[in-house]
């Protein structure tokens, strides 16, 4: 995460992150259906609006770390030095975010997630945006040149491998699977 200049940024940043600490800490102590923005809001000491000024939604609490999941799969394509293959990088920087969602300390957080409805639904729905997002700036890359349809199953299958692999029991294997058919399908689509 990109650190907030000016000391207003940092102010909040900070009070962002202690509205999401708070809510991610009352989800897992009491069940996230038993907790309302209005309990998240009081434990952390704020306003209901400072909450939905910097959460959209009761389920963007729990994905808090989301606006930077999605840079870092689109920097991954963009931010890559010239000479580097897309796939390798592509597939480094899942594994590095698959790293992040499988740490020590995450399973009562991807229970939580998985036993919700809402959730389930809302990272369902932030996964396409998030493969949205990829396929554009692989669509942008002059140095791919392929259709919009294969960056756009490329980036789909990206965050799916993600998606996979969080919930495998041997991650990194998962993302390995899932990146020899990116890598074969990618190769397929060359002009």
């Amino acid at each position: 995460m990109t650190e907030p200049s000016g000391r207003r940024e940092r102010k909040k940043a900070a009070t962002r992150q202690k509205i999401a600490d708070t809510a991610l800490r009352l989800f897992l102590e009491s069940g996230y259906d038993a907790v309302g923005i209005r309990d998240v809001a009081a434990e952390a000491d704020v306003a209901v609006t400072t909450v939905f000024a910097h959460f959209a939604s009761k389920e963007a609490l729990v994905f808090e770390r989301d606006r930077d999941f999605e840079q870092r799969l689109t920097r991954a394509v963009t931010d890559r030095p010239p000479h580097e293959p897309l796939i390798p990088a592509l597939q480094g920087e899942v594994q590095a975010l698959v790293r992040h969602c499988t740490a020590e300390g995450s399973a009562p957080v991807r229970r939580m997630i998985e036993g919700s409805p809402a959730l389930r639904a809302y990272e369902e729905s932030m996964g396409l945006r998030h493969a949205q997002a990829l396929a554009a700036a692989l669509a942008a890359d002059p140095r791919l040149s392929r259709s919009k349809t294969a960056c756009l199953a490329t980036a789909r299958f990206a965050v799916d491998a993600y998606a996979l692999a969080c919930r495998s029991d041997d991650p990194e294997a998962a993302v390995d699977e899932v990146f020899r058919m990116i890598r074969a399908a990618w190769d397929v689509t060359a002009p």
